[in-house]
C-alpha cells in the first residue's frame, strides 16, 4: 500500500527552512557568492512580520503541491490573488508602510517562492510572479556644494565646550568626501591610509560588496584621519547609528541650514506630504533629514556635479552600471547643473 503524500505545506516552517539555508550557504546567490548576514536578517523581519499578519488577521497561510488539476489551479491562483490582496492591505493600512518597504516585503516572498519551485523542484504553481513590487522615487537630501565647502571651513565648533560636535563634524565632512557606506567609513583604521607617489589614497574593501575602492583624499580630510589616528587606530571617531544622525541634526542646524523642506513618499504610487507635526501641518526642516545616508549622497552627487565621468564616480561608490539607485544621483547633479547653466545665461542677458 502507498504512503499517503502530504501536499499541504506550513508556509512558515518553510519559510524557517529557506533561512537556514540561506544561513548555511546552501542557498548562495546567482555568482557563487553566500547570502550576505544584512540580507538574512531581512529574512527574519519578513517572515516575523508574515507571523503576526497571521494573528491579527487570522489568515492561515498555507502551500499546496499541485497535481495537473485546472480546478485546483484555478483555486490555488485566487487563495494568492486574496493573499497578495490583504497582505498589502495590512502593510498600507493598518502598519502605514510606504511602497519602497511594501516591496520589499514582497520581493522576498517571491524569492523565498523562487527558492521552493527552482531549488526545491516543488510544484506549487507561479502564482507569486503576479506579486506586484512597487517601487519608490524617494528623495535624495545632499548638501550643495556651497554647503559642503562652508562645513569644511567653519570653525564654529573649534572650542573645547564643543568637543563631541567637532568630532561629529569630522566625520560628516570625511563621509561627504569619500563616498563610502557609514559602515565601511566608520571602521577604517591606518592600514586604509596609504601614500603613493607622495599621495595620500583611501584603499578599502566595501564589506557589503566586496569592492576594492581606491580613492585619492584631498588635505582637508587627510588632515581628519592624522588627527584622529594619533592616539587610535581607527582614523574617524567612533558613534553609532542612532547616536550619530541625533548629532548630524543638531550640527546641521547650528550651521543654519534651516530651511523647509517638502517631504514627500508614496503609498500604492500615489505622493503623500509627510509632515513634521500632522496638526499643525508644518513642514520639516533641512536640518531634520540630515542622516548618516546624506553624507554618502552628497559625496556622489558633489562628484558629478564637479564633472566627474559617471564610470569613475560608480567606481568609487560601488554601484552597478545599471544601478537604479545611482541613477537617482545622476538626475540629482542634472538638475544642479541645468540650474547653474540657466543661472550663467542669465547673466549673459543682463550684460548683454
Amino acid at each position: 500500500m502507498k504512503k499517503a503524500i502530504n501536499r499541504e505545506l506550513h508556509f512558515l516552517t518553510e519559510f524557517q527552512h529557506f533561512i537556514i539555508a540561506s544561513k548555511k550557504g546552501k542557498r548562495i546567490k546567482k555568482d557563487g557568492t553566500k547570502i550576505n548576514m544584512g540580507s538574512i536578517k531581512k529574512l527574519e523581519s519578513t517572515y516575523h512580520l508574515l507571523q503576526d499578519f497571521m494573528l491579527n488577521k487570522n489568515f492561515q497561510l498555507r502551500i499546496k503541491i499541485l497535481q495537473k488539476n485546472v480546478r485546483e489551479i484555478s483555486v490555488e491562483k485566487n487563495y494568492w490573488k486574496r493573499f497578495y490582496r490583504i497582505f498589502t492591505d495590512y502593510l498600507y493600512d493598518d502598519l502605514g508602510c510606504f511602497d519602497n518597504y511594501v516591496g520589499s516585503v514582497i520581493k522576498d516572498i517571491r524569492t523565498f517562492f523562487n527558492y521552493l519551485t527552482k531549488d526545491r523542484n516543488l510544484t506549487i504553481g507561479s502564482f507569486h510572479q503576479n506579486f506586484y513590487i512597487r517601487k519608490e522615487n524617494i528623495q535624495i537630501l545632499t548638501l550643495q556644494p556651497e554647503q559642503l565647502e562652508s562645513l569644511i571651513h567653519t570653525t564654529v565648533f573649534d572650542n573645547n565646550s564643543r568637543k563631541t560636535m567637532l568630532k561629529v563634524r569630522d566625520v560628516f565632512v570625511a563621509g561627504c568626501s569619500v563616498a563610502l557606506r557609514y559602515s565601511d567609513l566608520i571602521n577604517l583604521n591606518r592600514s586604509n591610509l596609504q601614500v603613493y607617489n607622495g599621495q595620500y589614497y583611501l584603499v578599502t574593501q566595501s564589506k557589503k560588496t566586496n569592492i576594492y575602492t581606491q580613492i585619492k583624499l584631498p588635505e582637508y580630510v587627510v588632515k581628519i584621519f592624522k588627527q584622529h589616528s594619533q592616539k587610535k587606530n581607527r582614523l574617524l571617531p567612533y558613534f553609532n547609528l542612532a547616536q550619530l544622525d541625533k548629532h548630524l541634526k543638531k550640527l546641521a542646524e547650528q550651521m543654519g541650514w534651516v530651511q523647509e523642506v517638502v517631504k514627500t513618499r508614496q503609498k500604492r504610487g500615489k505622493a503623500i506630504v509627510i509632515y513634521k507635526d500632522v496638526k499643525t501641518m508644518t513642514n520639516y526642516r533641512f536640518c531634520d533629514l540630515v542622516s548618516s545616508h546624506t553624507m554618502r549622497r552628497t559625496a556622489i552627487t558633489t562628484m558629478l556635479r564637479l564633472g566627474m565621468p559617471e564610470h569613475l564616480v560608480r567606481k568609487i561608490s560601488g554601484h552597478a552600471p545599471n544601478s537604479i539607485e545611482f541613477h537617482k544621483y545622476v538626475s540629482v547633479a542634472q538638475n544642479y547643473l541645468d540650474l547653474e547653466t540657466d543661472k550663467m545665461f542669465a547673466k549673459l542677458e543682463i550684460t548683454g
